[in-house]
């Protein structure tokens, strides 16, 4: 069959209209793909603070899990953001200066962990936001507001850390089935501590149990403490608080020497020589509140990102801390333990 002129046009125009559908899609491609490749960056470069309680060498794990997400989001130490570290070292009186040295820096957003440098934070700028990848008691403190409307410039992770406290309480009285009377250091210059320790004597009257509280507020205090309750209790609670945290290998020498098993609320201190340690899993918290920096380096208000509580708690025990205590860690225990420390 023979196509005449007539019979061709549509054919052709079809033919246009189809190529000039594909070309325009193509512009449409083209105009979108570089929208949705920004969307996937970081805006600009950014600089973070982490104001750090103890020290860098103390804090490296949680660090690295910080580092390493804001890694996989995109935001690359060097590259695209930098990171103006602080370290504390245990010193709850270094904070105020500290946390001013980031706000004259102009830094986009500081990270803290633990109550007092968080408090510090907050108190030093209202403006900057303050993303705490742990505090005990984020409401009870005054860090926040609320944890589903946090408000101001401040929000993170709650660690729940004296809501956990009893939890501690019972399990030393199951691993001392004979528990009669706890030693409880108090740290006089963090709020945390309070209620923590608010929550230890609590359940340790539930239970039967005498708490005697030993405030300290310098260094030197764990060692006087010790003298004062040497031979007068049966175990020993640690809170998880700066002051303490620098202080570790001290009060573990101490404790063995006193032949005092340790309660911590941190994994981190058992693997340092304590017995035991129930709490929530301090590097995924840390790895998490990367995600928060993320947003808010992107546009996000810490004023509308509610407050989050851990999702993993872990029971910990030294098996090598409980022979050197002579002590028999019940089948019971161990078997429930995340992890066994041989």
């Amino acid at each position: 069959m023979i196509l005449t002129e007539t019979d061709t046009m549509p054919l052709q125009a079809g033919g246009a209209d189809m190529r000039r559908r594909k070309f325009l899609g193509g512009l449409g491609c083209a105009a979108i793909w570089p929208l949705a490749a920004r969307a996937q960056q970081p805006i600009k470069r950014a600089t973070i603070g982490l104001l750090g309680s103890g020290t860098e060498a103390s804090q490296k794990e949680w660090t690295a899990a910080l580092v390493q997400r804001l890694r996989e989001l995109g935001w690359t130490e060097g590259e695209n953001v930098t990171i103006e570290y602080r370290w504390a070292e245990g010193r709850t009186d270094r904070l105020p200066g500290l946390a001013d040295e980031l706000v004259r820096l102009r830094v986009d957003v500081i990270v803290t962990h633990n109550t007092p440098p968080t408090l510090a934070a907050k108190k030093a700028t209202a403006t900057i936001p303050v993303v705490f990848a742990t505090a005990g008691d984020a409401i009870g403190s005054g860090i926040v507001a609320s944890l589903a409307r946090p408000g101001g410039n401040v929000t993170g992770l709650s660690s729940m850390q004296p809501d956990t406290a009893g939890k501690r309480v019972e399990l030393l009285r199951e691993l001392i089935p004979s528990l009669r009377r706890l030693a409880a250091l108090l740290d006089v210059g963090n709020p945390f501590s309070a209620r923590d320790n608010a929550e230890v004597q609590r359940m340790a009257q539930t239970i039967g149990v005498e708490v005697d509280t030993y405030e300290i507020r310098r260094d030197e205090d764990i060692a006087l403490a010790f003298e004062i309750f040497k031979g007068r209790v049966q175990a020993l609670y640690v809170p998880s608080v700066p002051l303490l945290f620098a202080n570790t290998a001290q009060i573990e020498n101490l404790a063995l020497a006193a032949r005092l098993p340790t309660m911590h609320g941190v994994r981190e201190l058992v693997e340092l020589g304590g017995l035991i340690s129930y709490g929530p899993h301090w590097p995924d918290m840390w790895r998490r509140a990367a995600n928060f920096v993320d947003k808010i380096l992107r546009g996000a208000k810490p004023a509308d990102l509610p407050v989050e509580q851990p999702t993993k708690f872990e029971l910990v025990i030294n098996l090598k801390t409980a022979r050197a205590l002579g002590l028999t860690v019940p089948s019971t225990l161990l078997a429930r333990a995340d992890e066994v420390i041989e």
